[in-house]
């Protein structure tokens, strides 16, 4: 039997089926749909928890869209197989004309997408990459020379001067559905067939509305339920960055709207600067000593470091997959500042832990945190544990709730460093290496 002729849409970071740019040019395009979306080896065979959140959450939203296709005749191609494998298993099968996805800007997808897009071409296969995930990539908000920008307020403005003069489409892809190929037979494999199973960690629903008008007033505060933890329907794509965007922007809520500037900066510093996921964004700066001292990194990984603001930061973490964001910049700066550790070990740890784990986002914001970053903190800006508890965790409720041994010195252990001591330290540390 002949193999029938099909595009194919690969689903990665854009999991839904409405308001998605490559699958609604796909769907437009002429030929029957394959949807596809590939568990990539390359990656999962290197996490090393079982139960690893983030899979089980991929997972759960794609048995979500198979629903919704099955109930239009149609069903999910997937694969757990390195992409180079899948695309040869699939090209078997299938008489491929053309291959839409969205594109994807880390180091990691570039290389992918470079060495397939050879390979499409050898096929006379068409790869049509798509912008989604962004509202603006690459070098589309750079300065009026042509250079990328390295410090955000800048950006920021040229960012929304070029958004207020442009037109916020959408891409109805959900008024396609019938130009899906006709296969309701495929099956999503289990997570147990992938070597995984279903996470214990509770998976954040996609409701972030409530939250917006006051973003401004709440997001600091991290006993309140004050933030969208919307991070893992953006890193996935089950949520429209456009959605998002025209929220806050109708909503005149700017620090809702800022914090979304930023994670565009973040993927452009990246685009621009890929070094930056293993290097310091200043050069100089990885000629910091480190300590890397590992009894005091595992003191800071399980939250006993005796200071309650970091440990419950990192308890919260260990114990949800979430840590609140003032936090993230309070934990960090403590490992990098506090216990002169490396900021690529704390970097690690939180890709490690993190529902929302974004590859552009946390390397800037340990790098910002750690001083050597663009744009970052200044060297001498170290954080006061305690003053930034009485600020931000007044009541200690936030404390009360994931360290409740603090107040008992029979439980709970001395402080690690002394602040005043670390700080000194890490300052002397920082002037020998730019001295050099």
């Amino acid at each position: 039997m002949p193999k029938p002729t099909v595009n194919i849409f690969w689903f990665r970071r854009d999991l839904r089926l409405n308001d998605n740019t490559g699958l609604y040019d796909a769907l437009n395009a002429g030929f029957p749909v394959v949807p596809l979306f590939i568990f990539d080896r390359n990656i999962l065979d290197k996490l090393e928890d079982k139960d690893d959140a983030r899979v089980s959450f991929i997972h759960q939203e794609l048995t979500s869209i198979q629903q919704k296709l099955n109930a239009n005749g149609s069903s999910l191609l997937v694969k757990y197989a390195s992409p180079d494998q899948a695309w040869n298993e699939i090209l078997e099968n299938f008489e491929v004309k053309n291959v839409f996805t969205n594109q994807d800007y880390e180091p990691y997808a570039r290389e992918r997408d470079e060495q397939l897009n050879t390979f499409f071409q050898s096929k006379n296969i068409g790869f049509q990459r798509f912008k989604d995930q962004v509202i603006f990539e690459k070098a589309e908000v750079v300065k009026d020379d042509g250079k990328p920008y390295t410090v955000f307020t800048p950006y920021s403005r040229k960012w929304l001067q070029k958004f207020e003069n442009s037109e916020l489409s959408t891409h109805p892809s959900e008024q396609l559905v019938a130009n899906f190929e006709k296969d309701d037979t495929r099956e999503i494999p289990s997570l147990e067939s992938m070597g995984f199973q279903q996470t214990k960690l509770e998976l954040p629903a996609k409701w972030y509305e409530h939250i917006v008008a006051d973003y401004a007033q709440k997001r600091n505060i991290p006993a309140i339920a004050g933030t969208s933890r919307i991070g893992v329907h953006l890193r996935f794509g089950t949520v429209s960055i456009r959605e998002l965007v025209k929220v806050g922007y109708e909503a005149k809520e700017k620090t809702w709207l800022n914090e979304l500037i930023w994670r565009e900066f973040y993927f452009m510093i990246l685009w621009h600067f890929p070094h930056t996921v293993n290097n310091a964004f200043k050069p100089e700066y990885d000629r910091l000593q480190w300590r890397n001292d590992e009894t005091e990194f595992k003191a800071w990984c399980e939250g006993r470091t005796g200071y309650p603001i970091v440990d419950a930061g990192m308890r919260e973490l260990n114990a949800t997959g979430f840590m609140h964001n003032r936090v993230r910049m309070i934990t960090a700066s403590f490992l990098t500042k506090h216990l002169l550790i490396d900021w690529r070990w704390g970097e690690a740890y939180f890709a490690k832990k993190l529902l929302d784990y974004e590859q552009a986002s946390n390397v800037g914001g340990w790098q910002w945190a750690a001083s050597c970053g663009n744009d970052a903190a200044p060297y001498f800006r170290v954080f006061n544990p305690a003053l930034q508890t009485q600020k931000f965790d007044p009541q200690l409720s936030y404390v009360k709730k994931w360290v409740p041994e603090f107040s008992d010195p029979f439980k709970y252990p001395k402080p690690i460093v002394d602040h005043s001591f670390a700080r000194n330290r890490v300052l002397e540390a920082f002037k020998k290496a730019l001295e050099k």
